[in-house]
């Protein structure tokens, strides 16, 4: 990364290796408490994330795991507390002070946690944009408050990239802060804003569909949560800008004829008189058995116009058994 506001992201970075800097990603998902997994405290001082890549349900069957921006390796060891795998879990990272951090709190996990040991995990020197890593060779692949930082063609060529390595129906999961106003154009162009995981924030919209644009089939919203505020008091903005942190799954599926299915945590409920209700598209609903449906599912029950289906808004929560 040598352009502008990359190099400034990796300067940043490089000072919170050395200098672990509690809250400079304001993580708002509880860390994992798993039987026998205790996490170094200076591991924990160095969670520079905004949720949790995280799902015990991507990690079943000893997936091959990618992890880009290692951050203090938190995630790392998570993911390897499930693997438990000579090299099982691979960590990227552009800031070499980054990785040598990692590697010395994987020494203190060794002391803590007798099942783990720091060759399960395999840190490697790179770039989000430029990865060292084998195409259609990732079962599971992450980032946790890293995307957000990019401008729109980093962006693309960062997921291009986790496209590229994952393997047919890998999963790329994705932790980002997303935000609804229109940012000025002031703070997307500063940028320490912006390595702060501030003002690169998109619209979950936009988000999600730069990622089904580079060709992720299947779209789970999985959490959406309140993460920070820039006020004009304390930024240059003229209103409140509300920013949330949203915890998304991508799945390698083949694109649908009729477009991708993103889930947002939308229900179909059928509360009629016959035994089921079918759709002649694949989806049958039972009386009063809630289905969750993607979008674009809710999109078609609700053209029916049924006065005996019920459609709910999104919750913005989906934990998979839905109608695709």
């Amino acid at each position: 990364m040598n352009n502008g506001y990359l190099e400034t992201t990796k300067n940043i970075y490089k000072d919170a290796a050395e200098n672990p800097q509690v809250g400079l990603c304001c993580t708002t998902t509880p860390i994992w408490q798993l039987p026998d997994l205790q996490i170094p405290q200076r591991m924990l001082e160095m969670n520079y994330g905004c949720g949790s890549t995280v799902n015990s349900r991507d990690l079943v069957n000893n997936p091959k795991i990618l992890y880009v921006g290692v951050g203090g390796g938190m995630e790392l060891l998570q993911f390897a507390y499930f693997n438990r795998q000579n090299a099982g879990v691979i960590g990227v990272d552009v800031v070499d002070e980054m990785l040598e951090a990692s590697r010395n709190n994987f020494m203190a996990a060794e002391s803590l946690n007798p099942w783990f040991k720091s060759q399960f995990i395999d840190l490697r020197t790179g770039d989000a944009l430029h990865l060292p890593v084998e195409d259609n060779s990732i079962d599971i692949a992450a980032q946790n408050c890293l995307f957000n930082i990019f401008k729109e063609d980093d962006l693309k060529q960062a997921l291009k990239e986790m496209y590229r390595v994952l393997k047919p129906h890998g999963r790329l999961v994705l932790s980002d802060p997303t935000c609804e106003t229109k940012m000025p154009e002031s703070l997307k162009e500063d940028e320490r804003l912006r390595a702060l995981c501030l003002s690169g924030a998109l619209p979950l919209n936009d988000y999600v569909k730069m990622i089904t644009d580079i060709g992720f089939g299947t779209i789970e919203i999985r959490a959406k949560r309140p993460y920070r505020i820039l006020d004009p008091k304390h930024y240059d903005t003229e209103e409140l800008i509300f920013i949330e942190s949203v915890e998304v799954c991508a799945i390698k599926d083949p694109m649908p004829i009729d477009g991708p299915c993103v889930f947002t945590g939308k229900t179909a409920i059928y509360y009629g008189d016959n035994e089921y209700f079918d759709d002649n598209n694949g989806h049958v609903l039972m009386p009063n058995q809630p289905l969750a449906v993607c979008d674009k599912t809710a999109g078609n029950l609700s053209a029916l116009n049924k006065n005996d289906i019920f459609i709910s808004e999104s919750t913005y929560f989906y934990d998979g058994g839905g109608c695709c």
